[in-house]
């Protein structure tokens, strides 16, 4: 571990579901015996000293405990955990994760913040953009339609549909990357306690911009094979069987991507921070999830559901303001074709959409960081690597809390 943002790789630290071997203190075992970093003849720093008392004497008998008097070492209790930066480094609560990312955005606000700001302001312009004059308007899905002129409408409807999210989705991809390797690099500051700009974390980032590219893409490869394989068989067959069989694929294929998901999630950060291959992060990242599989899919769960119940809140007044200024009917909304939509709502609701990226897309990437922090910490003791580059010792500790 060195004090630069790019993390090298543990090498040879374990990653299997086994502890590091780098001691930790703990309680005494045995009869009272130290099995932790410290010895008796090296009491733990900042727990305890060697009475010191002026007045005493081999005649003199010193004070009771809790009188005044030099207090006895307290061996079941382990020193603070230092905190230079976002982060107190010993293994990280839910909140301690979520707070670290708000709490390393807050204190970065120009250089996280800033550069999402300008990144979904140019997007959410392309995106308005290609809506008013490139994409297709929505076909017209006639209800009474029946056997093979309503398959028609609906392939037809599925294909417009899908050439009208596909641009947009693919800008926010990068959008998102973008967003994601520059917190990544704030992240790695944040923890140690160091300052972080603009230009020094773009240096930082800039040459992992393309593989994580292909990170990216190939995760949405295999995502799409394995929706393939599960589906692809049912289609085949076609009539009621295929039909059974195409879903009873696509519950399977869901399972199977939702695990591949959680435990590729710390792909990108291994990616950034060790300067892995594309191959090598996600094996990385299956490495570090494994065992603690539930733990992972329960924080990402909860941060997503946050993600999502913000976007909601933001949208829903934007949405509104909107219809009335663009002077649209709700009717219109009902409608089959949808309604035509104007510049005043096209620009209301990008102005809501870019304040939704603005805040959320730094969060989930700084959650994605500092979940990868915690997972090293737990499996191989990067925290003591860590307080090491900070330049920090068992004296300068975070506060006990009461």
């Amino acid at each position: 571990m060195n004090d630069s943002p790019g993390w090298a790789t543990p090498g040879s630290a374990p990653s299997d579901g086994q502890e590091a071997a780098i001691p930790r203190p703990s309680a005494p075992q045995d009869g009272g015996a130290s099995t932790g970093q410290w010895s008796p003849e090296q009491p733990p720093p900042g727990q305890w000293s060697p009475p010191s008392n002026p007045g005493s004497g081999p005649g003199t008998r010193p004070p009771a405990p809790g009188w005044g008097g030099p207090q006895p070492p307290v061996w079941g209790t382990k020193p603070p955990a230092v905190k230079p930066g976002v982060i107190p480094l010993r293994p990280l609560g839910l909140g301690e994760i979520l707070d670290g990312s708000v709490s390393a955005l807050r204190a970065h606000w120009r250089t996280a913040l800033g550069f999402s700001l300008a990144v979904s302001v140019v997007v959410q312009v392309a995106v308005t953009l290609m809506q008013r004059y490139l994409l297709p308007k929505p076909t017209t899905v006639d209800p009474n339609a029946n056997g093979a002129e309503a398959l028609r409408q609906a392939s037809e409807s599925a294909r417009t549909t899908l050439l009208s999210l596909a641009p947009a989705s693919l800008l926010t991809m990068i959008a998102t990357l973008f967003t994601a390797s520059i917190v990544t690099v704030v992240i790695s500051r944040s923890v140690l306690g160091r300052p972080v700009t603009l230009s020094g974390a773009w240096a930082e980032a800039r040459p992992r911009i393309l593989p994580l590219i292909g990170l990216t893409l190939l995760v949405a490869l295999i995502t799409a094979t394995v929706m393939t394989v599960g589906v692809g068989p049912g289609l085949l067959v076609g009539a009621e069987a295929g039909a059974a069989l195409a879903l009873l694929g696509f519950t399977a294929a869901c399972v199977v991507i939702l695990w591949l998901q959680v435990s590729f999630a710390l792909a990108a950060p291994a990616l950034m921070l060790e300067r892995q291959s594309i191959l090598a992060a996600l094996r990385r990242s299956a490495k570090l999830v494994r065992g603690a599989w539930w733990r992972t899919f329960g924080i990402l769960a909860l941060t997503y559901l946050l993600v999502f119940l913000v976007s909601f809140l933001v949208s829903i007044p934007f949405g509104v303001i909107a219809v009335i200024a663009d002077g649209t009917d709700i009717s219109e909304f009902f409608e089959s074709g949808g309604p035509s939509l104007g510049w005043p709502f096209l620009i209301i609701t990008g102005i809501g959409e870019v304040i939704v990226s603005t805040l959320l897309y730094p969060f989930v990437a700084g959650v994605m960081a500092l979940l990868y922090v915690d997972q090293r910490i737990r499996r191989e003791a990067l925290d003591l690597d860590l307080a090491r580059a900070a330049g920090l010792s068992g004296d300068d500790a975070e506060p006990p809390r009461s």
